[in-house]
């Protein structure tokens, strides 16, 4: 159950994430220093599992609070695990999902993942609405892919499909504020997290820009 204890204990776990994660400027968190995201992330289009087009930076991330993983419908390694921790994350927070807190899953493989595959793939796992799950382009989806971190310094790894992160991204766009953290974390240090990004938790941040995270997982 997540009590009010289990946030504060969340919370003070969290801080130390914040002040060391990834972010993308040096802003303080001021709603007068607005985000530099719209010449960062690119504006390109995507479609959601429900058939909807929408622009990766207008529709999805501007002036909002988010989460995103990356992931494929066919993955039988850390892929579903990560979806059914998330759905735990999903239940949390309840109908804040999709009103002031939004949840994006973005293919990695989007050759294979239409929009009705990954529709298959939302269906199959129960995953309550408000949570998006995105495909399109390939050099698209590749430009958000590096744009997000979600990336291995070696090129050789980062080409081969079978591995990725485990990693989740947290961001704040309004305030420009950015952060990892693992995607299988316990649902309320993930909560904890997206709440210290809120507008109420303002704090100066690492000022470098988001960068390659080690992979996380080989598919078996």
């Amino acid at each position: 159950m997540f009590t009010r204890r289990n946030l504060i204990t969340s919370i003070a776990a969290a801080g130390a994430a914040i002040l060391t994660g990834q972010a993308r400027s040096a802003e303080t968190g001021t709603r007068d220093n607005r985000s530099k995201g719209g010449n960062y992330f690119p504006n390109c289009v995507l479609t959601t599992h429900e058939g909807k087009r929408v622009h990766f930076y207008e529709d999805l991330i501007r002036d909002r609070l988010v989460a995103i993983n990356m992931m494929f419908a066919q993955c039988d390694g850390i892929c579903p695990t990560m979806t059914s921790n998330l759905q735990r994350v999903q239940k949390l927070l309840g109908d804040r999902v999709g009103k002031d807190i939004f949840m994006y899953s973005i293919t990695l493989l989007p050759e294979q993942d239409t929009p009705q595959r990954l529709n298959e793939y939302v269906e199959m796992h129960g995953v309550k609405p408000g949570w998006q799950f995105l495909t399109g382009a390939r050099a698209d989806i590749e430009s958000i892919r590096y744009k997000l971190g979600f990336y291995d310094l070696d090129p050789n790894v980062d080409k081969d499909p079978d591995w990725h992160t485990g990693m989740l991204r947290l961001g704040n766009d309004a305030y420009d504020r950015w952060i990892m953290t693992p995607a299988l974390s316990e649902p309320e240090q993930i909560i904890a997290s997206l709440l210290l990004l809120d507008r109420t938790h303002v704090g100066r941040v690492d000022p470098r820009p988001p960068r390659a995270v080690p992979t996380g997982a080989k598919h078996v």
